[in-house]
């Protein structure tokens, strides 16, 4: 059975696995920036930082990054 975590655990997570993504691709914040606003999403960099940092975002925004930067498939 799979080890109970707290929402802050799964919140790490989820940031840990975006920054990897990121780093995975050479894709900095204000790249990601300009990926995003390629496929019609409006994100600043400062504000991408903050959600990244705080690990406290949608899976729609989640979504939204990989495929800026072209993720078609993550191992969890």
């Amino acid at each position: 059975m799979p080890k109970v975590q707290t929402d802050a655990e799964w919140s790490d997570r989820a940031k840990n696995l975006l920054r990897s993504e990121l780093k995975r691709k050479g894709v900095t914040y204000a790249q990601l920036s300009d990926l995003l606003e390629k496929i019609g999403v409006q994100e600043n960099e400062k504000n991408i930082a903050n959600k990244i940092s705080r690990g406290v975002f949608t899976m729609a925004f989640f979504l939204q990054c990989m495929a800026a930067i072209e993720v078609t498939e993550l191992r969890l």
